[in-house]
Order: structure tokens, then sequence, then C-alpha cells
């Protein structure tokens, strides 16, 4: 009819294909690439573009199936394929009286699919002949089949200005609001008129009288998640919210809150029209709208939407369908926060599951918020980090040892709450004092606020950014030193790490604020050590090189670790370039005798050097030996606040500043001011009661002098063995760590080797096993693993050697590690694991920040575990810290502030019964609307049978990438798959995808069948 009509047309066959032999003859004849499409239906579905022979029979197949399944029908038209086209389709209107009138044209040219995404009206950039010609020729060839009612007439435009004549879709299509828009023709009520039998002309509809009014654009938003190839996206909407004002016609369709998404229907939730008098204008109208938008709950495609409006290329108008494919930039989307939903996912999770952080005994948390004291206006007192900044770590290391006075380090931001709280202390609790430690404590050496076991805590238990911590600290604390635990070769790890690992750390910790770094190793080695001393001093840092100490010099019969041992290490160190020497007495063995023995011998042997005394409190003795460590030429000791001092933490703060007022070792710090700071943090610990040591421990105890059990691990040893119900033998426990020891040939103890003898000695216990008895069987026992890679060397060779005959009979044959464990790996390719995990995260292009790097570097696993959490939880760190640990009481109101000015207002209204899916309805009140989410109850659902999902991370299992149906099973079990290979199809909203097989390698086992019905991440199949 086109053809005579006069209407130029694309070759194409006559008539609906049935057949892959009557496809492939057509191919011969016309050439490729062809265009396949359903004869019976549109919207993109069941057509492919075919490119070459070998593309045919698969695309064919495809098509037909995906037309089959959504109109009923296989049949298919094959057609040339023109490259690079515009779609421009033409509005027509005809009446049972012969008469057809154009209501201009469509821009349909951004297309995925060939499903349109944004139509304009009318096209920009067309030449006017051209238009003229367009509409003509729709109304010609209405006219000659006697058309009735409202159509589009759709043509391809191609580069040169040709065209071609692709079909005519008689009815109404999604798009037509646009022509709405510009013309004020309410299409609906003319179409309804025509039917019944009214002519144009009574409607008022003459050619002449059709004036094209500014420009009007739309948008389909729909459930397409863009970052996944625009896979449909299920579930339920949790919050829906949309944009409006003048310009803005909405056209809805299954949007509201709390209506299910089904993988069975059209995505397509809500039409967005934007009327201005221009393109850019109608442009900037639609994103404002766009951004005006919640969905929750739910993906869509308004990130993408929003990254179409803003593109040069489609404001300027020069689009055509290859827009989308060749404009990759369009994929880098900014995702929306999404913050209040995924809290209340978290509140929702904690009520119904429990703590996300274990909790080692049912102790609640405080109802009321300690509230931190007042700070004067301004900026705090110049500290010493002002010397630190102007004169450079040499000119540090001079002022401390020009001090009057003694300087003290303050250690409650970081080993005071390891040591007491099992380091769960948050920044947000961190951050409410630190303004008024800046301003109250301007006199310390600094504040110890990082590194140590901090660092993974705060990933793995807290969920919070280190890096964000340290951030958050130095902008509050601008004027105190920061000072952090790197466990030299071990950075803050507990296992080796390449060289250029330990490096990067440094320079970026000094990047965030970090100023001094306490290196130490776990066993004095020194190469360990100075490898932390310059990556440190490279990094620009303060480097101050730690004598872990243990036994006790004071005592003649202690001869291994005896003062020309420390001498002699304290001589490497400082040759490595150690601007400051520290005493770290992690288990708090430095009596005041050993103390003014070792700091006295130190002080003269190294007399420019300043020297730096950490202990803990375990025994009661701490402040005398720290007094005594002063008298004999200390420049820095390490305190706590009162409230988080004493026992397994170190002396107090408050002690130390009174008993050495109006003496020359004054501090000059405000006892006063130190009363204040202690009141803020008893009342915190409060929030921390079911971390808390004194939940099981009630004192210090000296028989640490004995045992040798380093301060924080002698609080973790009490809790593990309470929660392994060993807390009776608590006193074996002891014991048997002394009697480990020796087995281990003495060793200083801690991170990682104090864990070693930890492991060892809870070994003994739980098996009943004497040191006498492990010894005699050695060769035939099992022992932990921990203890055995010490054995092997991985950690390095202790003082001394190791213990012999126990070591060779414990490894047998297995390997063991010469000189420094590190010194063999390879560099790590930072730009390769970049890479990882940016794709890992459905990367956009844009370069990882070096923090998360350094994170994924150190702690793989937990960094992944920490970045899902973040991604599905959003930011825990704003919460309140017992709503954090415990959730909300039903009924309970509470405030949450995002950020300055965004607070949020929530109250915990209901839990729902269990539902089929293993999950419970959570009911909350936010900012005066009702809001519910599903959560899954995870101590039900192991009772329920639920198809396992895909664990993110191990490529051979296959999950499925969009919630759909099995239509078709391409492999079974056993049988051998390559890379790419099609496992399996999936149909959603009546769109097919091929699944492949991400890995080569063996199929171990299908979880699906044909006709099942996956969600997300589904497991499809394992292949190892």
């Amino acid at each position: 009819m086109a053809i005579a009509a006069g209407v130029p047309v694309v070759p194409g066959t006559p008539t609906p294909v049935g057949s892959l032999e009557v496809a492939q003859d057509f191919a011969a004849r016309v050439g490729f690439p062809l265009m396949v499409k359903a004869a019976h239906g549109g919207g993109g579905r069941g057509m492919r573009v075919v490119r070459d022979p070998q593309e045919l029979a698969e695309g064919f197949s495809r098509a037909s199936s995906e037309a089959l399944a959504a109109f009923g029908d296989g049949a298919l038209f094959l057609e040339k394929f023109i490259e690079r086209p515009r779609h421009i389709e033409v509005q027509i209107l005809g009446d049972q009286h012969g008469n057809v009138v154009h209501l201009h044209e469509r821009d349909c040219s951004i297309q995925r699919r060939h499903q349109k995404v944004v139509e304009i009206a009318p096209a920009a950039r067309l030449p006017p002949e051209l238009r003229a010609r367009l509409a003509r020729d729709a109304v010609r060839l209405a006219q000659q089949v006697g058309y009735e009612n409202a159509g589009t007439v759709e043509f391809l435009v191609d580069q040169s200005g040709d065209y071609y004549f692709i079909e005519v879709n008689s009815r109404l299509q999604v798009e037509h609001t646009v022509t709405e828009e510009i013309t004020g023709v309410d299409l609906v009520q003319a179409q309804l008129q025509v039917a019944a039998g009214r002519s144009l002309p009574e409607l008022g509809l003459l050619q002449e009288s059709i004036a094209v009014n500014g420009c009007a654009i739309q948008c389909r938003v729909t459930t397409e998640d863009p970052a996944r190839g625009f896979q449909p996206d299920t579930g339920r909407i949790e919050v829906f919210r949309s944009g409006e004002g003048m310009g803005i016609r909405l056209d809805g369709a299954s949007a509201f809150q709390g209506a299910l998404i089904s993988p069975h229907y059209d995505s397509l939730l809500v039409k967005v029209v934007a009327h201005g008098p221009d393109q850019p204008t109608a442009a900037a109208k639609m994103r404002r709208a766009l951004a005006e938008f919640r969905i929750r709950g739910v993906k869509t495609n308004i990130p993408f939407l929003q990254n179409v409006l803003a593109h040069p290329q489609f404001l300027g108008g020069a689009v055509d369908t290859q827009f989308i494919d060749e404009n990759p930039e369009l994929f880098h989307l900014s995702p929306g926060q999404n913050r209040a939903q995924k809290l209340l996912h978290y509140l929702g999770h904690v009520m119904v599951n429990g703590p996300s952080t274990p909790l080692p005994v049912k102790a609640k948390a405080a109802l009321v918020e300690p509230t931190p004291p007042p700070v004067p206006m301004g900026d705090p007192p110049a500290g010493l980090r002002a010397v630190l900044q102007r004169e450079g770590p040499g000119g540090f290391a001079r002022a401390l040892r020009g001090h009057r006075g003694l300087l003290l380090t303050d250690t409650t931001f970081r080993d005071a709450h390891q040591s007491l709280l099992a380091t769960r202390v948050r920044t947000r609790d961190l951050a409410r004092v630190a303004p008024f430690a800046a301003h109250a404590l301007s006199g310390l050496c600094s504040m110890e606020t990082w590194g140590g076991a901090t660092f993974d805590v705060s990933m793995r238990f807290l969920h919070e950014c280190p890096w964000e911590r340290l951030r958050e600290l130095r902008r509050l604390v601008p004027n105190i030193p920061f000072q952090m635990l790197l466990r030299g070769a071990n950075a803050v790890g507990y296992t080796n790490y390449p060289d250029n690992v330990i490096h990067r750390f440094c320079e970026v910790a000094v990047t965030n604020g970090m100023d001094i770094f306490r290196v130490f190793d776990a066993l004095n080695f020194v190469p360990n050590l100075v490898l932390g001393v310059e990556a440190a001093g490279a990094a620009g840092g303060v480097v101050e090189a730690a004598l872990s100490y243990t036994g006790d010099v004071a005592d003649p019969s202690r001869t291994k670790y005896d003062l020309g041992y420390y001498l002699g290490v304290a001589r490497e160190l400082v040759a490595a370039g150690t601007h400051v020497l520290c005493i770290k007495d992690m288990a708090g063995l430095l009596t005041p005798a050993a103390a003014r023995l070792l700091v006295g011998t130190l002080r003269d042997t190294f007399p420019d050097v300043p020297i730096h005394v950490h202990t803990h409190d375990t025994a009661g003795a701490a402040v005398a030996s720290m007094l005594a460590a002063a008298d004999a030429g200390a420049d820095v000791v390490d305190v706590a606040v009162d409230a988080m001092a004493g026992m397994t933490s170190q002396p107090s703060m408050g002690a130390m500043v009174a008993c050495t007022r109006g003496t020359p070792l004054d501090t000059g710090i405000s006892l006063e001011k130190v009363f204040e700071y202690s009141e803020y943090w008893e009342a915190t610990r409060g929030l921390y009661a079911a971390f808390d040591c004194t939940a099981t421990m009630k004192s210090g105890n000296a028989d640490v002098y004995e045992n040798e059990i380093p301060g924080g691990q002698y609080t973790n040893l009490h809790f593990q063995a309470h929660a392994m119900g060993l807390g009776h033998k608590f006193k074996e426990v002891k014991k048997a760590y002394a009697e480990a020891n020796k087995l281990l040939g003495d060793l200083i103890k801690v991170t990682p080797s104090s864990k070693v003898v930890g492991d060892l000695a809870q070994f003994m216990v739980q098996n009943g096993l004497s040191r006498q008895e492990v010894e005699a069987r050695a060769d035939e026992l099992s022992f932990p693993q921990s203890v055995v890679e010490f054995l092997q060397g991985h950690i390095g060779t202790p003082p001394g050697g190791f213990p012999e005959p126990f070591r060779s009979r414990v490894l047998k044959d297995l390997p063991r590690v010469k000189g420094r464990p590190g010194a063999t790996l390879p560099p790590l390719d930072f730009e390769a694991l970049g890479r990882e995990l940016g794709e890992g995260r459905g990367g956009d292009g844009t370069p990882l920040p070096p923090e998360e790097l350094l994170s994924a570097a150190l702690y793989p696993k937990v960094f992944r575990e920490f970045r899902e959490f973040r991604d599905t939880f959003g930011p825990v760190s704003v919460l309140g810290t017992r709503l954090f640990l415990e959730g909300p009481a039903i009924a309970e109101e509470f405030e949450v502030e995002l950020e300055r000015g965004k607070t949020l207002h929530i109250k915990a209204l209901a839990l729902g019964d269990l539902n089929s899916a293993g999950q419970r309805e959570v009911f909350f009140e936010l900012n005066g609307q009702l809001r519910s989410i599903l959560v899954r109850d995870t101590q039900a659902i192991k009772e329920m049978h639920v198809h396992p999902k895909a664990q993110r991370g191990v490529k051979g299992q296959v999950g499925a990438p969009m919630p759909g149906e099995v239509v078709e099973l391409r492999v079974g079990e056993g049988e051998r798959v390559a890379k790419g290979a099609a496992l399996c199809v999936l149909s959603a909203m009546k769109m097919e995808t091929v699944v492949t097989a991400p890995v080569a390698g063996t199929v171990t086992r299908v979880h699906v069948r044909p006709g099942m019905s996956l969600e997300g991440d589904d497991l499809i199949a394992e292949i190892q």
C-alpha cells in the first residue's frame, strides 16, 4: 500500500516469515544487516538486529520466541536494517467522512533494544522541506486506505536525509502525550468523538488550525536497572512520591506505595511529560521533576534519564537511534542516596533478627545519650601539631625533648576502649566529645585515635569506614597530633602484605590526617620493624618505633629479655631513623623499678631521642610505674581519661595530672577539665554495657606478672572463656597461657603473637592437656592454625629462635619461612585491584579512592562485606548507639540527623506476622508518613524451603541477573562449559535474556528447571 501510494519503503518481506529457511533466502537476496521483528506486535519485543549469517539462526529463534510469548504468534517480518537512522513518526487522525489530518511529528530516536525511552515533539533540526514531505506522505498513505481514528505513521530518516516508511501503528501510542502538549488536541477525546461519527471539521480539527506550541518531552519511568543492562527489577514499591509543578504532566500506570511489580508485566511505572517553549527549557523542567521523584523498593531508570536529559547532544537535538549505544557515559550513574529507607531497613532488620554485631553479654544499653561538655566559641588553642606542621618530624622530636614537664598521650579514642569495651566505641560517640578535647586538652602530646584493631572492627562490627573516622576526628581536632598503632610489616592487619601496600598505607594515612606512627612488631623482629619505620618516615609522619616489652629487666634471673637485649634493639631502631623511642608494655609488666632502670638506661644512651612509655594497669601499679618512668627521663607517657582507665586499660589521666601538679613534671592539663571529660565517658560506657569488661571481670589482677597476658587480650580471653562455657575455668586459662608461652619459647606477646599463645592456651584447656602432654604428643596433635603458622615463621623469627624439638615435631615436613616473611611477596597491582572492585560494584569508570583500595588490600573479605552492608543499609553511623545495637522499641519515637538541616522523625509502629516467603512486615512512621518494609526472618527461614542465593565473589556460582521465569535450560549437571556458554534463558516482562557461564568448568549442580520463577540473584548453577 505504501508503494502504491508512492511512499518510499525499506526493502523487506511482504508477508510474515514463519521459518528460518525463508529468512535465509531473503537474507541472501538483500544482504546484511537485517532487522527481524514481530509481525503481530511492537514495543521493541521480538526484535533483533542480525549482522551476519552466523547470527541469523539465534536471532530468528529468540525473536520468534519473544514474539510468541508477548503476542501469541511467533511470526516475523524481515527487512533491511538502516544504520544510524532517526526514528520520526507522524501522528494522524482520520474520520469516517474521508478527512485526514496530521498533528505534526515526534522524534523517537532515543531507544534501547528498539524500545523507545524518551520522545520529543516536534523533532529538532529537521529541515522544513523534509518535515513537510513526511507529513504529506503520512496523510497520503492514510487517505489511500481510508484510515479512520488515531494512528501513527513511522519513518526512518537516514544520515543523508532520505526516509523510509516502516509501519503504521493503528492505535494511540504511549508517546501521544507529547503531541497533545504541543498541539493542545486531546487525542483520546478526539478518537472517541470520531468513533461516534463526528467529523474532524466538526471537532475544529482543520489542518491549518493545528499549530505547534513549544516543545514537549516524555520520559518513561520504568522498573529497569540501567547499571545491569536495563534488567527488569521486581518487588514491592515501599515509597512512591512523584515530581510535579508547572509544565509537568503525569500519566500513571502501576505506581503507588505498596504496589507489587511483577516480572510478568510491563515495567512502566509512570509517564512524565514536560512542556516548555523550547527543548532545553522542557529538558530542564523534566530534570527537576525527575529529581523530585522518590521511588523505593525497586530500581528505576531515573538516573539514566537524568543523564540523557543533561547530555549536550540531546539538548542540541542531534540524536539518532545509536545515541545510547555510542555514549557509554550515560551509564555513569549517580545513584540516589535513599538514606532514610535504607536506615529503616536496618532498624527493621535489628527488630526482627537482633543486633547486627554480636553482643557478648545480655546487658542493655543506657536509654539516654550522654551530653558532651560545653565547648567555647572559636578555634581551639594551638597545640604541638603546629610545631609538627611548621618544623617537621625532626623539629617535633626536638620540641618533645625540650618541653618542660611531663607530656601525656590520651589513648581514650583507641587503646582504652579496645581494652575495656572490645574496640566497639563508634565514631559518633568519639566525635561528640572531640571538640571539647581539642579545646580543653590542647596541651597533650598526642591523641591515639586509630590503627590496631580499630581498622578491622570499624568495618566488621561497627559498619563504619575507618578512613572516614580519621578524617572526621581530624576535622574536629585540628590542633593535637594524632597517633596510630602500626603493626610493622602487618600494617593494621594480621598477616604479611607486600611492601608497596605498607608504604601506600602510610602515605594515605598522612593525607587523611595521621601524624605519628607507633611502629611495633610482635616479636621485635627488626626487619619487620624497619619496613614500618621506613614507610612511615617516607610518608612524612613522625616515626615512633616501639620496643615491645616483656619479662622484667629488674629481675637478674630473667635473662632472655634483659637490659642488654632492649638496648640492642633500640640501637637498631635509632639507626633506622626513628624520631621517638617507645617502650610498649602491652601487659602492664613494667614495674616502677624496671621503669627506672630501662628508661634511665635508654635516656643515658640516647640523650637526644624522646622516650614515650605505654603500659596497661592490669595489676594496678601503672600510675606508680609511669611516675617512675617520668622521673627517669621519659618525655611522654600514655594515659586514659579516668572513666576509661584502670584494669586492662591505661593509667588514669586524672591521677597523673594530680600527682605531677606543682612539680617539675607538671603536665599543664587542667584537672577540672579532666573531670568534665571523664563525666562524658562515664555516661558513654553505659551505651556499651554489652561489651564492657566489667560485665564479667570486676577488677584487675596482679597475676598478670605471672601469665603476662596483654591488656586487650586479657579482656577478650575473659569474654571468650565465658562465651565458651569456660568462665569458671578462667584461672586455668590464665595458667595455661603461661604454660603455652613457655612451650613456644617465651615470646613477646602482642598482636599477632599474643593470639598464637592464647589459641594454644585455650586448645590446652579445652582438651585437658598439660604442657608436658603437649610436648610429648606434639607430632600427633592437631594444633590451631595460628600456632602452626607461627612455627613456620609466618610472623617472623622470635628472639633466640624457635623452640626445638617442639617446632620440628609439630611441623614435620611443612615448609619454613626464612628471613622477613613479606620480603618475597610481589608488589600489589593497585590498578588491577581497582578494576576488580569497580567491576564488582558495577563501576562507572571513575577511579576508586585510595582509601577503598587499601581497605580491600588489607581486609578483602571484610571490606567487601562492609561495602555490601553499607549499600544495603546506608549510613548506620548516624543512628544513636542504642538504636544501632538494639533497635527501637515498639511505639518509640526518635530523631536521626542525616546531616546538618536534614533530620528524620521516626516512630516504630509494629511488627507483622511471618509470611510465606519468610518475611515480616515492619511498620514505621517517617516524618509523619506511614512506611512499611519487608524483612526476612533469618531464624524462621532456616525452617522453610527458600531458593538459595548466589554468593557474591564466588565466581563459580551463577545467579539470576534479574527476576523472571526459566523458559529454557541449556545445560545439565556434569557437562563441561566454556566461559560465555549459554546456561539458560530467562523471560521477564516479555523480554528474554540468555544467562551465560562466567567461568569455564564443569557444571556440578543445576538449581533450576524450566517454568521456575526466580528472584534476582537466585542460584541457577554451580560451576567448578
